[in-house]
C-alpha cells in the first residue's frame, strides 16, 4: 500500500500549474556556536505584508503554535524551550476566546542546545502556523540539517554534560526536548484503505486546470473596501452639512464671495478654491492621524480591549454633546486668530485661512462625526483608509459652497435654518450611542465580564432605536428642541423606519440570527437563551470514506479544507454555515467532508514524497490532507471549498473566505446543477 501511495503522489507532482499557492513566509536556518560548549539553532523568517506567524505556547485550543521538533539529535541535547524573538503582538480573539500572540514582518525562533559528544548530527525543524485576514496556511516547516565536529574537546563535553544533568530535572529535559521516536505508533486509519487502489488513484488526480476553467474574474476586495470607506466619508460629510454649525455658514460665505467680487466668474473661482481648501484641510487631517499612529497601530487599536473602552466612552461623550448636555468647542482664540489672519492677507492664503476658520468654528458638530469615522476605518489597517474617508467627508462638505456660488438663485430655495437642524444632531447622538455599545462589546468579550452578552446588547439597541422613533415623532424633547416644533413628513418616515428596526431585533432575544446586524452584535455563543437549532456538521473527516459514501448515495461532494486553529474557518462557519438555507443544502444535498490540515494523528508510517523538486515527509493525517489540497487543487490556504462529482472532478470554481451568503448559495446551486447535468 505504501508503494502505491508513493507512486500516486509522485504522479500528481507532474502538474506544473499551481493556482492559488501561497508562500508568504521565507525562512533561513543555521547553527550558531556559543561559548561554553553551547549553541543555538536559529530559524529566521521574513513575513510578507498582511500575513502573521503565530508565537510559541498558545495551547491546544488556539491556532498553530510554533514548536521545535527533532528528527535526529546525536551529540547534542536541547536546553530550555523554543524562544521567539521579534516584535510580538498580543491581540484578543473572540472566536478562540483567548489572547493570541503573533509576529508581523519578521520573526526569529531560537532553540538553545548543549554539545555532548565530539561530533554531532542534527536533523530538526520548526513547525509554525501563518494567517492573514482571509486565509490560513496549514502547519508548515522550516528545517535544519547539519553535522560536524563539536567546538569543545571530549573531556570538556563530558564534564559539562554531567554538570547539566545534575542541575536540570529529568522531567524538564523531557518536556523541553521533544523528539520524534524511531518508530511511530501504529494508528488504525481507514482513510488509507477505504477504497480500491485504482479508485483511490483516480480521486487523487490533479484537477487544477479544470478548476481554472470554471474561475471567473474576481473584483479586488481592497478596492471595494476603499470605495466603501469613501462612500461612508461622503455620507458623513452630507450629514454634517445639515447641522447648526455648518448650514447657516453656507449662505453667509457664498454671499461674501459674491459681494467681494463684482466679477461673478472671479467669485466662482474663489468659492471653488474655498471648497478645494476644505478638501485639503480634512485630507491632511486623515494623513496626520495615520502618520501619528501608523496603519498597523490603528488596526491593533481596533481589537485592543482598553482602547475599545476608550472609543466607547468617546462616542458616549459625543452623543451627550449632540443631546445638548454641553458643546465640544475648540478654544475661541484659535478661530479668532485665524479669522484675523485671513482678513489681513490676500490671495489664495486668505481663502485657505477662511476655510480653516470654518473647520475650527464647526468643530462642535463635525468633530463627533469625524471622530466616529476615523474610529470606524481604523479596522482597515491601511495607511490610506483614514485619508480616503476624510476625502469623501471633505468633498461632501465643499460641494454646496461651490454649487451655490455658481448658482446663487439656489440659495432662495434652500431650507432655512431652524429647529430641524437640532433634530439632525439628536438623531446622530442616538446613532453614536448605539455604536458605542459595539466597542464596549469587544472589551466585554476580552475581559470576560459577560455584562454585554448578545441578548443584553440587543435589548439596549431595541431601547435606543425605539426612543429614536419616539423622539422623531415629537414625544420626547431635549434641551435645544423647539417647544412648538411639529413632526414633519421626513421625520415621520424616519421614525417609522427606526421603530420597525427596533421591532425587527426583538426575535434576536430568543436567538434569531438577525443577519442585518450580525457584524455589530456579540457572537451567538454569548446568547444565554437560544431557540434556534440550525447547525452544520461534516459527515466525514476522511476524503476517501466521504467520496465512497457520496458515490453510494448519488450525491455531489463539498470538500472543506480547514484547520482546528483556522480563525477564518470559524468565521465562515459562524456567518455563512449558520444560515438556514445554506445549512439545508450542505446537510441534505451534499456530502460534506471536512479535512483538517493540522490534524496531528500519526500516519501508520511516514511517507516521503517529492514536491516541487524537494523531498518532503508526510508524518500526520494533517500532512496528508494538506498535500492533497496542494497537489490536486493547487492551493494551500484555508478555508478552501471545492465541489466534486463522484469521480473527483470539480463542479464549479473553488471558493475561499467570503461571508456573502447569497454568493455562497449560488456557488452551491451551480455545483448541484452541473452535477445533475453530468449524471444525465
Amino acid at each position: 500500500m505504501k508503494k502505491i501511495i508513493i507512486t500516486l503522489l509522485v504522479m500528481m507532482v507532474v502538474s506544473t500549474t499551481w493556482a492559488q499557492m501561497m508562500n508568504p513566509v521565507h525562512f533561513t536556518s543555521q547553527l550558531k556556536e556559543l561559548k561554553g560548549g553551547e549553541g543555538e539553532l536559529v530559524f529566521s523568517a521574513t513575513i510578507d505584508a498582511g500575513w502573521h506567524v503565530y508565537s510559541t505556547g498558545l495551547g491546544n485550543d488556539g491556532p498553530i503554535s510554533a514548536t521545535f521538533n527533532a528528527v535526529k539529535m546525536e551529540g547534542v541535547e536541547t536546553v530550555g524551550k523554543l524562544q521567539a524573538r521579534g516584535n510580538e503582538i498580543k491581540q484578543f480573539d473572540k472566536l478562540f476566546d483567548m489572547e493570541l500572540r503573533f509576529f508581523e514582518k519578521a520573526v526569529t525562533f531560537v532553540q538553545k542546545i548543549r554539545f555532548t559528544k565530539p561530533e554531532y548530527d542534527i536533523d530538526c525543524y520548526v513547525e509554525y502556523g501563518a494567517c492573514n485576514d482571509e486565509s490560513c496556511l496549514p502547519p508548515s516547516e522550516a528545517s535544519l540539517k547539519v553535522k560536524g565536529k563539536s567546538p569543545v574537546k571530549s573531556e570538556e563535553v563530558r564534564v559539562k554534560s554531567e554538570e547539566f544533568a545534575t542541575a536540570t530535572p529529568e522531567a524538564e529535559k523531557d518536556e523541553d526536548a521533544p523528539a520524534v521516536k524511531d518508530s511511530l505508533s501504529a494508528v488504525k486509519s481507514d482513510s488509507l484503505v477505504a477504497e480500491s487502489d485504482s479508485s483511490s488513484l483516480s480521486l487523487w488526480q490533479p484537477v487544477i486546470q479544470e478548476l481554472n476553467a470554471y474561475s471567473g474574474e474576481n473584483p479586488s476586495g481592497e478596492s471595494m473596501s476603499w470605495w466603501l470607506i469613501f462612500l461612508e466619508g461622503l455620507l458623513g460629510g452630507f450629514i454634517a452639512l445639515f447641522t447648526p454649525c455648518v448650514w447657516p455658514i453656507i449662505p453667509m460665505t457664498v454671499s461674501f464671495f459674491l459681494k467681494r467680487n463684482k466679477d461673478r466668474s472671479k467669485a466662482i473661482r474663489e468659492a471653488t478654491t474655498y471648497g478645494l481648501s476644505i478638501v485639503v484641510i480634512y485630507v491632511l487631517l486623515g494623513l496626520a492621524v495615520t502618520l501619528l499612529f501608523g496603519a498597523s497601530a490603528l488596526n491593533a487599536l481596533a481589537t485592543n480591549a482598553v482602547f475599545n473602552i476608550f472609543f466607547c466612552l468617546l462616542l458616549v461623550v459625543f452623543a451627550a454633546s449632540f443631546f445638548g448636555a454641553f458643546e465640544l468647542t475648540l478654544p475661541a482664540s484659535w478661530s479668532s486668530k485665524i479669522d484675523a489672519k485671513s482678513e489681513s492677507t490676500t490671495g489664495l492664503l486668505s481663502i485657505f485661512l477662511m476655510a480653516f476658520t470654518l473647520a475650527l468654528v464647526s468643530f462642535s458638530c463635525t468633530g463627533p462625526i469625524i471622530g466616529f469615522l476615523l474610529v470606524a476605518v481604523s479596522t482597515q489597517g491601511s495607511i490610506v483608509a483614514p485619508t480616503i474617508g476624510m476625502l469623501g467627508f471633505a468633498i461632501a462638505l465643499a460641494i454646496p459652497f461651490t454649487l451655490f456660488a455658481m448658482f446663487p438663485s439656489l440659495l432662495k430655495s434652500a431650507p432655512k435654518s431652524g429647529g430641524w437642524m437640532n433634530v439632525v444632531k439628536v438623531t446622530l447622538g442616538f446613532i453614536e450611542l448605539a455604536f458605542a455599545l459595539k466597542f464596549l462589546s469587544v472589551a466585554d468579550l476580552a475581559y470576560g465580564w459577560h455584562i454585554l452578552d448578545r441578548e443584553v446588547f440587543l435589548a439596549l439597541w431595541i431601547v435606543i432605536f425605539g426612543l429614536l422613533g419616539v423622539y422623531l415623532l415629537g414625544w420626547l424633547k431635549f434641551p435645544h428642541d423647539d417647544e412648538g416644533n411639529r413632526t414633519n413628513v421626513p421625520q415621520f418616515f424616519l421614525a417609522m423606519a427606526s421603530l420597525a428596526f427596533a421591532i425587527y431585533m426583538i426575535p434576536g432575544l430568543w436567538g434569531a440570527p438577525l443577519k442585518a446586524i450580525s457584524a455589530f452584535a456579540p457572537p451567538m455563543n454569548t446568547q444565554d437563551f437560544n431557540l434556534q437549532k440550525t447547525s452544520t456538521e461534516p459527515r466525514f473527516k476522511d476524503y476517501e470514506l466521504g467520496m465512497s459514501a457520496a458515490r453510494a448515495e448519488g450525491k455531489p461532494v463539498i470538500i472543506d479544507f480547514t484547520g482546528f486553529g483556522c480563525v477564518n474557518c470559524r468565521k465562515m462557519e459562524a456567518a455563512v454555515w449558520s444560515d438556514p438555507q445554506v445549512a439545508d443544502i450542505l446537510n441534505h444535498k451534499y456530502v460534506l467532508i471536512s479535512l483538517y490540515v493540522d490534524d496531528k494523528t500519526a500516519l501508520p508510517e511516514p511517507v516521503e514524497v517529492t514536491e516541487n523538486g524537494q523531498t518532503r515527509t508526510l508524518r500526520t493525517v494533517g500532512d496528508k490532507w494538506s498535500y492533497l489540497q496542494r497537489v490536486k487543487f493547487g492551493a494551500n490556504a484555508q478555508p478552501f471549498y471545492v465541489l466534486l462529482d463522484n469521480d473527483g472532478m470539480p463542479l464549479n470554481s473553488s471558493r475561499s473566505y467570503n461571508e456573502d451568503i447569497q454568493e455562497y448559495i449560488q456557488f452551491l446551486n451551480t455545483g448541484l446543477s452541473n452535477y445533475n447535468n453530468v449524471k444525465k
